[in-house]
């Protein structure tokens, strides 16, 4: 068994400064501004569309990113409408086989240390829930029929590709003090990294 904590990566290299230049080129057809573009006008003028809430123009702009986290978190990820998503199947994976390194990946619950009776509760059902797993495919199941004892905390891997308006809503959403803890775990971090290498698109999101 093998516990592990969630985390993101990028799936293409982001140059925040070329994000911006595009959505402002796609911006000033709206007024017929292009004659306005200079090195750094992206930057005022997407601070002033996002002020103004005109937020169509970053749709023309989207991001790819590769969440790993608990199936429970998963659900909510996909409940976004507008995005794409690829995720890690327990139909056909089986977790027996040794490129899983032949067992199961729990997500840690960010809520609970090592030491809290509940942890140890919550470690326990994981074990047995393995254990269940490999007699189950072991007795001859198939991957598809095993997965009804698989938790929401196995571990699971989506690709997630929205453009920057929903991103920004994803954001707004799943930082905020109502969401759960494991949800706000993964995207307060990705939050962070996205105010890093993005100028302007998401600093005006509270965590």
């Amino acid at each position: 068994m093998n516990i592990i904590n969630p985390s993101f990566s990028f799936n293409d290299k982001i140059d925040g400064t070329e994000i911006l230049k595009k959505i402002e080129k796609a911006a000033r057809i709206c007024y017929k501004s292009e004659d306005m573009i200079t090195d750094d006008s992206a930057y005022r003028l997407i601070s002033n569309i996002i002020k103004r809430e005109h937020e169509s123009v970053l749709e023309h702009e989207k991001i790819t990113v590769t969440i790993v986290c608990d199936r429970g978190i998963s659900h909510e990820i996909v409940r976004h409408r507008i995005a794409s998503y690829s995720q890690e199947s327990t139909r056909y994976c089986n977790y027996t086989d040794g490129k899983f390194g032949s067992e199961l990946t729990f997500i840690k619950p960010c809520f609970w240390n090592e030491s809290d009776e509940r942890y140890r509760i919550w470690f326990e059902q994981m074990e047995q829930i393995e254990k269940n797993y490999f007699r189950i495919i072991e007795m001859g199941a198939t991957p598809q029929e095993a997965r009804s004892v698989l938790p929401n905390s196995l571990k699971t891997e989506i690709v997630v590709t929205m453009n920057i308006r929903e991103w920004r809503h994803f954001f707004k959403l799943r930082c905020s003090k109502a969401a759960h803890p494991q949800m706000r775990e993964i995207a307060i971090n990705m939050l962070e990294e996205f105010k890093r290498i993005i100028p302007i698109l998401f600093d005006d999101i509270i965590e």
